[in-house]
């Protein structure tokens, strides 16, 4: 081709015009740049959609997973590297480096990607007696905070082992499921709670009928008849989740898992693969999704411990989970096993706990009791009703209650934070600890401001009562759920209401605005989960369900325990702003890693020595860099070539300014032979309609600059070399479109600023797009900055997506209507022309108020009462 080409400039030098063959031959040279910059466009603007997306989920509070960070990393390096392709291919030779950069950026984002798991111990199952907090990765957190317990602070604890991480990936590779499992987890769309439950379904289905390899069977079986052993006979076993990332004081997946209680040994090994299939139940994966971790991090190992058949049990904190200043000790209990406790369902015995020496009882609620959960005595548990007195006696004495409080004092001491322990009171009058986490502890309102807000809002209460599981305000429609299938129909922002603080409704927590129970205490798993998602959540109040209706809107204050009709303003004020749940997660942490080298634009001025190949430092230089070039790459074919049928055309026009013009495609009615071009020979849709917004109305010519203004005009003039009078420069060039019909890039130069605008628009309203970039200025920095946060306010009144670097304005409007984008071009031409120079009485709000309420009224003006172009 570049023989070709110097023939045809030798021909053209020596006769001056082209024979048909030659010019054939740059037609079709053309077409295929054209080709080549269409396509390099349709990776760029894909590439800057997928950047948008990430910066949006890194700044914002929706849950993503590993699948989408990689979905994200992979369609950016996609595009980029055709992005380069095609700018090689349009300009062979000319822009080799990029792919040197693009390589370096590519290694770098790659770091973020990998899964560095620790390596894991060669066991597939560890007794409980060679535990501790150090071996948690390669036991969970659960097993190896037990057997500290036990085997370092010498605290009574069940016997027992714990099945591997190392197990956990043995299963899953025997059966070759993670492969088919992480398939599905990336085509389904996660985010939404119908698909979510079918992808658990079949997860869990996967697993559930695998087999089990035999060297896992025989090493369970040895442990399990040691164990039996070791306590003397036949033994039943509590096995109980234990992930790894799971009981973390912000992470503590309270009840998201399965623990199964008296298992016999015919069923371990069902019972083993039921509780690696719910790390992917419904409430887990939504758990993981919202905080951000990684399901590659995650391995399933197990606990099994002897099982105590307990005459009471329940759950101490160390310290009040909604007051960290309060210095007592919680201790629920209830008749039987605590698992009453944990799930919500129901009431408890609270003793309030001074841990000043000696320890004292401060408080006890002693409710009545009306069930408790039992040991079959063969295998599983029931639970029964609860007869005569007994329910109305406290399951616990106080005795007993001061030697909790005593071991969870040690056990605070010992771990250097607030504790959450379940217990079990056995026969013989024993302590048995069943598990130990830390505790997460939010901060309530001041008891002033709860104080202040009852006597304001008296009159709107509807009724008051209940316990603060998690402190708060939230406003919302209410939504009872009674059964499971109600959670695929909860809505975003309502209040969820329901009779039992079970663990599984922490599914749509993400999405409630506040809880309602009718039972359940601070202590429940679910009471938990909403304390880690910064959910107002007030339990235990009566007839709940009763009192509210579906629909209805409420206003819950978790902190003084009442609920008010309608939405409350003046409380839903002094509540924080949502918690972003994400951030500092290993998936937040991957995501802005990655983004690092995806989505800082650091190319800013294409007249600086620094707008290079070797200073492409992340993707979107790239992009920037390949697009500036691709429009001279254009622009130079018809001059460089001879060839008048694709040079760019003078625009025959009233504006007092040079606007040049390319037809790409098919942007002119007809031909056009000469120099000039008219209005009336255009058929570019986005051209036009930006042209409407430059001539709409007449420019006024400069503001008044003050003293101030001008001196900073002066001083820019000379520290900026671009700025002097006959040095060339961006600041001198002239104005350029590129349009075919549904396309125009207009690269504009105005005095000292400078604008890009480009834009798509047709019927298809899924390819339509607008970009804008404005840069530039002749007052200070400080002006200049203020200059573009004054356009920033005015573009995000009409739509469009902002960002701003230093003093540069990035704008971006995709996926509406033709019509809605011809207006919101108008606005763009309009603003082209209207805010040159305005940096320099960026200097009082007079001034901008002024400005922008002129602005604001042309714009509205020219939208509602379009004028015809006039053509010349």
């Amino acid at each position: 081709m570049g023989r070709a080409l110097d023939k045809i400039k030798r021909l053209f030098f020596k006769k001056q015009v082209l024979d048909e063959a030659a010019l054939e031959e740059l037609r079709n040279d053309f077409k295929a740049r054209y080709h080549h910059f269409k396509l390099l466009l349709s990776a760029n603007n894909k590439a800057l959609d997928i950047m948008a997306e990430m910066e949006e989920a890194l700044q914002g509070h929706s849950p993503f997973g590993m699948t989408h960070v990689r979905a994200w990393c992979t369609i950016a390096s996609s595009n980029v590297w055709q992005i380069i392709k095609h700018l090689n291919d349009l300009a062979p030779g000319k822009y080799e480096e990029l792919y040197g950069s693009f390589k370096n950026i590519q290694k770098k984002i790659n770091l973020f990607l990998v899964n560095n798991r620790p390596l894991e111990d060669s066991r597939l199952v560890i007794p409980l007696k060679e535990i501790d907090k150090d071996l948690a990765d390669q036991v969970g957190s659960k097993m190896a905070n037990l057997g500290e317990i036990k085997n370092r602070i010498a605290i009574q604890a069940s016997d027992g082992f714990a099945i591997t991480a190392r197990s956990y990936h043995r299963f899953m590779n025997y059966n070759d499921l993670q492969t088919d499992i992480d398939r599905r987890i990336q085509a389904a769309d996660v985010k939404r709670i119908d698909q979510l439950y079918k992808l658990s379904s079949d997860i869990q289905q996967f697993i559930i009928h695998g087999s089990i390899p035999d060297d896992l069977r025989d090493a369970i079986l040895k442990q399990y008849h040691i164990l039996e052993k070791e306590e003397g006979g036949k033994v039943t076993l509590a096995m109980r989740s234990s992930a790894l990332g799971e009981d973390f004081a912000e992470t503590s997946f309270a009840g998201q898992y399965r623990s199964v209680l008296n298992v016999s040994q015919e069923n371990v090994f069902q019972t083993y693969k039921e509780i690696v299939a719910s790390k992917y139940d419904l409430q887990a994966m939504a758990y993981r999704l919202n905080r951000g971790i990684r399901d590659e991090d995650v391995a399933m190992c197990v606990g099994c411990v002897s099982m105590v058949d307990a005459v009471s049990g329940g759950v101490i904190y160390s310290k009040n989970p909604v007051n960290p200043g309060d210095e007592t000790v919680l201790v629920n209990s209830v008749w039987g096993l605590p698992k009453s406790v944990v799930d919500g369902s129901s009431a408890t015995d609270i003793f309030v706990i001074s841990r000043q020496s000696p320890l004292k009882i401060l408080k006890k609620e002693i409710p009545i009791k009306e069930r408790k959960f039992v040991c079959y005595p063969d295998e599983g548990v029931c639970r029964m009703d609860i007869t005569g007195d007994k329910g109305g006696l406290a399951s616990l004495d106080d005795e007993k209650a001061l030697e909790l409080a005593r071991l969870a004092i040690k056990l605070e001491a010992h771990y250097g934070s607030p504790q959450d322990i379940e217990w079990a009171l056995i026969e013989n009058g024993s302590i048995v600890l069943l598990q130990c986490r830390p505790l997460k502890q939010v901060m309530a309102r001041r008891m002033k401001a709860v104080a202040s807000s009852q006597e304001k809002n008296r009159d709107e209460m509807i009724f008051k009562g209940g316990t603060t599981a998690s402190p708060g305000v939230g406003a919302g429609q209410v939504f009872i759920i009674k059964k499971d299938m109600d959670v695929l129909r909860f809505p975003e922002g309502a209040v969820l209401v329901t009779a039992q603080a079970l663990p599984r409704w922490a599914t749509v927590l993400n999405r409630a605005a506040a809880v309602i129970t009718e039972q359940g205490g601070i202590t429940g798993h679910l009471a938990n989960v909403a304390r880690e998602f910064g959910v107002p959540a007030v339990f235990g109040i009566k007839h709940a369900i009763d009192r509210v209706k579906n629909g209805q809107l409420i206003t819950v204050d978790a902190d003084s325990l009442r609920i008010y009709e309608g939405r409350n303003d003046n409380l839903l004020k002094e509540s924080p702003p949502p918690l972003n749940l994400m951030e500092g997660s290993p998936v937040f942490e991957a995501a802005r890693g990655a983004g690092r080298h995806i989505i800082p634009l650091n190319l800013l001025d294409p007249d600086s020595h620094k707008f290079s190949p070797k200073h492409c430092a992340t993707f979107h230089d790239i992009t920037r860099f390949c697009h500036e070039k691709v429009v001279i790459e254009m622009f130079q074919f018809g001059k460089d070539h001879h060839f008048p049928e694709r040079s760019s055309k003078q625009l025959f026009c009233d504006v007092a300014m040079q606007w040049w013009v390319l037809n790409l495609d098919d942007g002119f009615k007809k031909e056009i032979e000469g120099r000039y071009i008219k209005l009336e020979d255009i058929s570019s849709i986005p051209m036009l309609s930006l042209w409407e917004g430059i001539a709409a109305i007449p420019w006024e010519g400069p503001p008044p600059i003050n003293g101030k203004g001008l001196m900073s005009v002066m001083f820019e003039a000379t520290t900026n070399t671009a700025l002097t009078p006959g040095v060339r420069s961006r600041y001198a060039s002239r104005n350029y479109f590129m349009i075919s019909k549904n396309y125009c890039s207009l690269t504009s130069r105005l005095g000292f600023h400078f604008s890009a605008i480009e834009a798509m628009v047709s019927e298809r309203s899924n390819e339509n797009y607008i970009s804008f970039q404005f840069m530039g200025g002749a007052a200070n920095y400080e002006r200049r900055r203020k200059r573009v946060l004054f356009v920033k306010t005015i573009l995000e009144d009409h739509d469009f997506r902002v960002e701003i670097r230093k003093d540069n304005l990035i704008a971006r409007l995709e996926d509406r209507t033709m019509a809605f984008m011809q207006d919101h071009l108008k606005i763009l031409g309009y603003l082209t022309i209207h805010t040159r120079q305005l940096d320099m009485v960026m200097t009082s709000d007079a001034s901008i108020n002024y400005y922008r309420s002129k602005l604001t009224q042309d714009i509205q003006k020219m939208i509602c009462s379009p004028k015809p172009i006039r053509v010349s």
